[in-house]
């Protein structure tokens, strides 16, 4: 994976165990601070736990889409559960890309990001600032990266699906600290 800038630091683990197998993740507070202490707080209180991944990406259901991606989206959670949204971290300034495996935060307008997040399946430029698939050009916050069970997220992938949405959501069981 190539990700620009240091990261010799403080990383956070998490597990993220769902119906499918387990997706290890690391974070990097230091480098994307603002966004991973959200969704850490969201790991922490539990918030997670029964969600879902919910909506994938794939080249089949993208095929419309002048810029297509390929992605898996979860964190939808308990609507009296979502914290105030956060200030982007854009990959501008924190250098960590949407490459295979990264973890980014999911969002409408820029600084609109709360619990949804999405994971990479294969180097996804077009989500770094600049890019073009959202036309605010403020791309997506990447703040990690999956370093065990990108094979689960693949999985995951190539569930059924209907506009994007899951017909049979995949169970997030928790998220923890590991």
């Amino acid at each position: 994976m190539t990700f620009i800038g240091s990261f010799a630091q403080d990383i956070i683990h998490c597990a993220i165990a769902t119906s499918e197998g387990a997706i290890i993740i690391e974070l990097y507070p230091k480098t994307a601070p603002i966004t991973v202490a959200n969704f850490m707080k969201y790991v922490d209180s539990k918030a997670y736990d029964g969600s879902s991944f919910f909506r994938v990406c794939t080249p089949e259901n993208e095929a419309q889409r002048a810029i297509k991606i390929e992605v898996i989206q979860g964190g939808n959670i308990d609507e009296t559960a979502v914290l105030v949204p956060i200030k982007i971290e854009t990959t501008k300034d924190t250098g960590i890309k949407h490459v295979d495996g990264a973890i980014s935060m999911a969002r409408g307008a820029p600084n609109s990001a709360t619990s949804s997040f999405f994971i990479c399946i294969g180097d996804q430029p077009e989500l770094d600032f600049g890019g073009k698939r959202n036309p605010d050009g403020f791309g997506f916050a990447a703040f990690g990266k999956v370093i065990e069970g990108m094979e689960v997220v693949k999985q995951i992938q190539t569930g059924s699906n209907t506009n994007q949405r899951l017909d049979t959501p995949i169970k997030i069981v928790t998220v923890t600290r590991i």
